[in-house]
């Protein structure tokens, strides 16, 4: 048992693979510019400046100075504030990631369907008395329990996924840009959509027209950086954590700045907004795969191909990108399904969870844990699968569940920091920022980026009359922070109970 402790040793290549391919999505870069057009890249670089950037830094200290730590960020938010704030932070963090599983499992079907067959079929599949929607609950079941089933086996199955997932993700970012350079120069510097001072700056979508709108956009452009932390929970498997951690938050978040930014300009290349995005039948779930077969159609063009084999082409980059995406799909869920929570078990004390929940198997994973997490989430699959949604409201509660949400738990871990930096005697092999009054003003600043983004994505839907958008956008921090704090204040009751019987 202690030489398998020994031999699973993180080192910096594999962890900024892991990150790389836990976090960034492909996706996210043309999400974008389905959203916000070429003025999506303003608030990606604003969000990198203000969030991503001091967030990564204050993160890995975080991670250098508890690196001992088992809890992730429970430990941090413990070690920096007191057990209650930690507790209640964690939860919600940990339920983010629930909401997380809940909707990427849907999205992980639509790429799976691209990679079959070209393009996305899930709204056609059908069994017997099973709806579309329904059927495809089902199978995200199927899915989770299979992946609950192999991480359970041991962290050297999720590094060996997350590395290969790393690379596909990487490869399909990348080749996108090489296309769409190869389409700039064939077409002689001709683009679909054109750059200019209105495109930068005003999105062509009628959905972000107002200041309220293209403010709440900022979620978005944080759901695309969010997740940093969650590498936190496999801290005690890396090599030299102190030093490797933080140098792997660094290069996979210039690495992913780099490629957003460029990805959404090249995505006006081939395709005009008004033209391919502007009509109905695309949607967030499968924009990504509108948008490259586009690219390999026009390519096709491009390069003086009939119409057949243009659209043949198309069909192809549709495939890759789909294999790609089930690749780092299954990648993001191994880590998902454990870290978050064993970050929450390993960091809570013991007397706050029941005791069969705390228990490893002898790989060392929280199995239990992780199986009651994956029934959880399959209630909620089936319940919201079962409920009779449209497809389009389906995607868009799952989007905005899970983008406010995600970025929650941010306003815990940003607000310990200047608590964090008041500790003594801690050993800090990695500071960010020296100086009470720095670290107050950066605090200040990016929390406010995050509170500002949150409060604006729940209220904008209001202003359209859309009060169930609005209500599911708002409720899951609101409802996980509230058991939370009630559970905690049950187990404090009962311990000061018991103290005084005894």
């Amino acid at each position: 048992m202690k030489k398998d402790k020994v031999d699973v040793k993180i080192k910096l290549s594999s962890l900024v693979l892991m990150i790389f391919s836990s976090i960034f999505g492909f996706s996210n870069s043309l999400t974008a510019y389905y959203q916000m057009g070429y003025s999506s890249i303003i608030w990606y670089i604003v969000t990198a400046i203000l969030f991503f950037l001091p967030s990564a830094l204050i993160f890995a200290e975080y991670g250098a100075t508890f690196k001992g730590a088992k809890g992730g960020i429970f430990s941090w938010l413990q070690g920096s504030t007191n057990e209650k704030v930690a507790f209640i932070g964690t939860f919600i963090w940990l339920s983010a990631w629930v909401i997380w599983l809940v909707s990427s499992t849907q999205f992980f079907l639509v790429s799976v369907s691209t990679a079959v067959f070209g393009h996305d079929t899930t709204q056609s599949w059908h069994l017997g008395a099973l709806s579309s929607t329904q059927l495809l609950g089902v199978l995200e079941v199927v899915f989770l329990v299979i992946v609950t089933l192999c991480a359970s086996k041991g962290i050297d199955k999720i590094e060996v996924v997350n590395n290969i997932g790393g690379v596909f993700t990487l490869a399909i970012a990348i080749g996108f840009t090489v296309v769409s350079l190869l389409v700039f120069i064939l077409n002689k510097g001709q683009l679909a959509e054109p750059v200019n001072p209105a495109t930068l700056t005003h999105s062509p979508n009628t959905a972000f027209q107002s200041p309220i709108a293209v403010v709440s956009f900022i979620v978005y452009a944080l759901f695309a950086y969010g997740g940093l932390e969650t590498t936190s929970g496999v801290i005690d498997s890396v090599d030299k954590p102190e030093k490797t951690y933080p140098r792997a938050l660094v290069t996979a978040m210039i690495m992913m700045t780099a490629l957003y930014v460029v990805n959404i300009l090249m995505c006006g290349v081939a395709a005009n907004w008004r033209k391919l995005l502007g009509g109905k039948g695309v949607d967030l779930a499968n924009v990504e795969y509108v948008l490259i077969n586009n690219l390999g159609v026009v390519t096709g063009h491009s390069l003086g191909l009939s119409q057949s084999a243009s659209l043949a082409l198309g069909s192809a980059f549709s495939h890759f990108a789909g294999i790609a995406d089930v690749l780092s799909g299954i990648a993001a869920a191994f880590l998902m399904v454990y870290s978050p929570i064993k970050s929450f078990i390993e960091g809570c004390d013991p007397r706050l969870l029941p005791k069969k929940l705390v228990e490893v198997n002898k790989h060392g994973m929280p199995a239990r844990a992780m199986w009651i997490q994956a029934a959880i989430v399959s209630v909620i699959i089936l319940f919201i699968s079962f409920g009779g949604n449209a497809a389009s409201q389906f995607y868009t509660i799952l989007m905005d569940m899970m983008n406010v949400s995600s970025s929650a738990p941010y306003l815990f871990l940003i607000a310990a920091y200047p608590f964090f930096k008041m500790k003594k005697g801690l050993d800090r092999p990695f500071v960010f920022i020296e100086g009470q009054k720095k670290v107050w003003a950066t605090t200040i600043v990016v929390w406010l980026v995050v509170a500002i983004g949150i409060v604006f994505t729940c209220i904008e839907p209001l202003f359209t009359g859309d009060y169930s958008t609005s209500f599911w956008t708002a409720i899951g921090p609101v409802a996980f922070g509230l058991i939370a704090w009630i559970y905690y204040d049950y187990r404090e009751r009962k311990d000061a109970s018991e103290v005084t019987e005894a």
